[in-house]
């Protein structure tokens, strides 16, 4: 006796089997990749007032992190981030978490719950993420102490923070700090 199926039950499968397949490939390095080029400057104002230049970073190794308050993987990331941002800033390391959203009151409330002490930065008009290509959240990218963009990792998941270790750790040694 051969079961049909209907087209509901077809169309559900469908579905589900296009979200597994969407995940797996979200969670895979698909999202990584190797970047060459200057990293494009840029001056915005950070949670303590102060204008951050990227330029006058020069010398250190920058990671810079696109976030937003309505993405759960940054919210989750922020803690990772702080401990990287802690763990690595006396070697000559920084980290630059830029919040994309035009109400910087949303990534404040965020950083009131998840407080962090790296420099959060509000791009508002979107100058920055436009400027990086930004098109997914979190979007992180490194950069050497050249100036260099050197690796994009885009989306976050529980674990990944070794790849960030590893991506620091190189770039420290090829800084000779």
């Amino acid at each position: 006796m051969h079961k049909v199926f209907s087209s509901h039950t077809l169309s559900i499968t469908l579905k589900s089997l296009a979200a597994l397949l969407l995940v797996s490939v979200i969670g895979s390095n698909a999202f990584a990749k190797e970047l060459k080029g200057p990293a494009p400057d840029f001056t915005l104002k950070s949670n303590s007032g102060k204008n951050v230049r990227l330029s006058e970073l020069r010398g250190q190794v920058v990671m810079v992190n696109f976030w937003a308050s309505w993405c759960g993987p940054c919210r989750q990331e922020m803690p990772v981030l702080e401990k990287l941002y802690t763990r690595y800033k006396s070697a000559g390391f920084t980290l630059l978490g830029v919040n994309v959203e035009e109400d910087q009151n949303a990534a404040d409330k965020v950083l009131k719950s998840t407080p962090v002490t790296f420099p959060i930065l509000y791009d508002p008009e979107s100058s920055v993420s436009s400027a990086y290509k930004v098109d997914a959240m979190p979007s992180t990218i490194f950069i050497d102490c050249d100036g260099n963009m050197t690796y994009l990792h885009r989306g976050y998941k529980a674990g990944e923070e070794s790849k960030y270790k590893s991506r620091i750790k190189k770039l420290l040694r090829s800084c000779g700090q």
